[in-house]
């Protein structure tokens, strides 16, 4: 099905986390936490800076074109998908000021409701500018089969 890319590792991205970003992200959630828009606020709650909020690694994940590459890459119409579900595994927090690179890979190719729903599973391995890993996405994107 999935025509020689299941387990195919897409280049790296490298992502540089602004503190504007951060701040237009936290606004478009609803988040009025101050940590998320002022350094001042963020250090006082003991962060080294600008903290990003629990979602904002798929921002980044998109940044890298996670998972439209995937989708482009097989040829699907992506008017014919539609996001199924995300989870995040964070293994280290994200601030402002770091630089972030993004590794995806498709991991998982199926069908289900006799081949009129396909799911692609794609996950994507974040590390921070020094090597350490802070978040893994887990992406599924279902399409309609026609």
């Amino acid at each position: 099905m999935t025509d020689g890319i299941l387990g195919r590792e897409y280049p790296a991205h490298t992502f540089e986390v602004e503190k504007g970003r951060i701040a237009m992200f936290a606004r478009a959630i609803g988040e009025t936490d101050p940590v998320y828009f002022d350094a001042e606020a963020a250090r006082a709650a003991g962060y080294r800076a600008i903290p990003v909020p629990p979602t904002f690694a798929f921002t980044i994940g998109l940044e890298g074109g996670s998972p439209a590459r995937v989708i482009a890459d097989m040829g699907i119409d992506k008017t014919r998908t539609v996001h199924g579900e995300q989870r995040f595994d964070y293994h280290g927090p994200i601030f402002a000021g770091d630089v972030i690179t993004s590794r995806q890979k498709l991991v998982e190719d199926y069908e289900k409701k006799g081949g009129a729903l396909r799911f692609l599973v794609v996950e994507t391995h974040m590390t921070n500018q020094d090597g350490e890993a802070v978040c893994d996405l887990r992406t599924v994107i279902v399409v309609r089969n026609g």
